[in-house]
């Protein structure tokens, strides 16, 4: 322990998640203390891509008279009118968080020679690589600690590099789920992340991999290691790191690890008082109407969303001025004009488990990265595309039977038909930016936003790293 108190303490080499020792490591006790603080980076997939969500069909931050106008920023990322400049700390604030966690991997894994460590630690490295490729495109790649400028890579290279880095640590990865493994990564972990690399494979190299889709998804499903609870919401409970869907998750804990507050943005202010939280909500992120209206009333999965007449705790009937509290899905504009009517406009996310008289503003929700449905929707998508129908409906139509709606037949399993799907059983899990890219939906029109133009697929890279480093060229379309 020695060890691990000395890297803590040194200040002139500020590299506080290294121990540099290649002997530690080789108990799992030690492993943990290794990529302990490496996995909690990965907490920061739910707050910095839930801002950039607002590109999507599925979720708008309108303005409510003084109320969430933010300069604009909202507005112009739900019509992809972001700008380089305004906008380069939403950007700025995903690529730090990718590359940091990369650097922090890699000053690591300068030091660590135990193979199934190392070999995490590599998977755990791809991820962030595919986060960064997926939100820009043409990145770096930082496979290991070095000085100046790195070059940047085009998006088929870096594409070709975290295929070869996770399919190289494969075999040395372990194959035990939960427990000691809870929230770290196995192979089924890497399955997943390979099966969304080649589910995507067409939008970033040209070349679509449905095939490997199907065979690595298979691997998930076919593992037993995981399966669907009757309870669809049981998997995003505020106890949910018991479920047996989950793939991977990231852990939080309302007072050891927060950060995870959806209850924050998305609920009206009074509904404080319909959960007994201790803090005051903020009343922006809602549904977009028609999302919100694409749930038949027999899904259950509709029960996602707090619509009508809220209640405090005592059965009260909540106010808000002189109306009645009565949350209503239609927004009639993306700028709205303040008051009571305006403030209860939208239908408000409930997928994740509320939790109620809870005195912080974090939750113990652990948020939910990848989870088997996704992989059975995937291979669905994949079979569909590849023209094998009937397994593609088989696929869909398990994932519809807990929904308690009726299985599609195969006339009516379409491809819009599975995006729309895809959208009800994935709602707000932060998948359907690159939902859309890959079906050719992202820059269509809906309420409230035109057609965009194409290369608003990628967002800008962000101001402050072409500052640092002129090897970086902008994206096509922003300069």
């Amino acid at each position: 322990m020695g060890l691990v108190m000395a890297a803590c303490t040194d200040l002139e080499e500020n590299t506080f998640d290294v121990i540099p020792t290649e002997s530690f490591g080789s108990t799992p006790a030690q492993q943990a203390a290794l990529i302990g603080p490496l996995y909690n980076r990965v907490g920061n997939y739910w707050p910095n891509l839930f801002w950039v969500y607002p590109s999507t069909d599925e979720m708008m931050i309108p303005t409510r008279g003084g109320d969430w106008g933010d300069g604009g920023q909202h507005v112009r990322m739900y019509t992809h009118t972001w700008d380089p400049i305004q906008d380069n700390g939403r950007f700025n604030g995903i690529w730090t968080w990718c590359y940091d966690a990369i650097t922090a991997i890699n000053l690591q894994l300068a030091s660590v020679k135990e193979p199934s460590t190392v070999a995490e630690l590599r998977a755990l490295r791809a991820f962030f690589h595919y986060i960064a490729l997926d939100h820009f495109g043409n990145v770096i790649i930082a496979d290991g600690v070095s000085s100046g400028n790195p070059p940047q890579s085009t998006s088929k290279q870096v594409y070709d590099f975290i295929e070869k880095e996770l399919l190289e640590v494969y075999p040395n990865l372990s194959e035990t789920v939960g427990g000691a493994y809870y929230t770290r990564f196995n192979k089924f972990v890497v399955d997943m992340l390979l099966a969304k690399l080649y589910l995507n494979a067409q939008t970033y190299t040209g070349t679509p991999q449905w095939a490997k889709v199907v065979d690595y998804t298979t691997r998930i499903i076919s593992s037993n290691k995981f399966s669907l609870p009757s309870d669809f919401f049981s998997t995003f409970s505020v106890s949910n790191q018991n479920s047996p869907e989950i793939i991977l998750a990231t852990a939080f804990d309302r007072t050891k690890r927060g950060g995870f507050n959806i209850q924050m943005p998305v609920l009206h202010y009074r509904q404080q008082l319909e959960f007994n939280i201790g803090n005051s909500p903020w009343n922006g992120p809602c549904a977009v109407p028609e999302f919100y209206y694409s749930f038949s009333d027999d899904d259950i999965r509709k029960n996602m969303w707090m619509v009508g007449q809220r209640y405090a705790m005592d059965g009260t009937p909540l106010m808000d001025d002189d109306i009645p509290l009565i949350l209503n899905p239609e927004v009639p504009a993306l700028v709205m004009p303040g008051g009571a009517d305006t403030r209860v406009r939208g239908a408000r996310a409930a997928k994740y488990e509320i939790q109620k008289n809870n005195p912080v503003g974090s939750q113990d929700n652990d948020f939910v990265v990848y989870r088997l449905a996704d992989a059975i929707l995937m291979r669905g998508e994949a079979n569909l595309r590849l023209g094998k129908t009937a397994e593609a409906l088989a696929d869909v139509n398990v994932i519809r039977e807990r929904a308690g709606v009726k299985p599609y037949t195969a006339a009516q399993l379409t491809l819009d038909e599975l995006l729309l799907e895809r959208g009800r059983e994935m709602a707000w899990e932060l998948h359907k930016r690159q939902d859309l890219i890959r079906f050719g939906k992202f820059n269509g029109t809906w309420r409230f936003k035109p057609a965009s133009p194409a290369h608003t697929r990628l967002f800008p890279i962000p101001k402050d790293q072409l500052d640092l480093n002129p090897n970086l060229k902008q994206n096509p379309g922003y300069n």
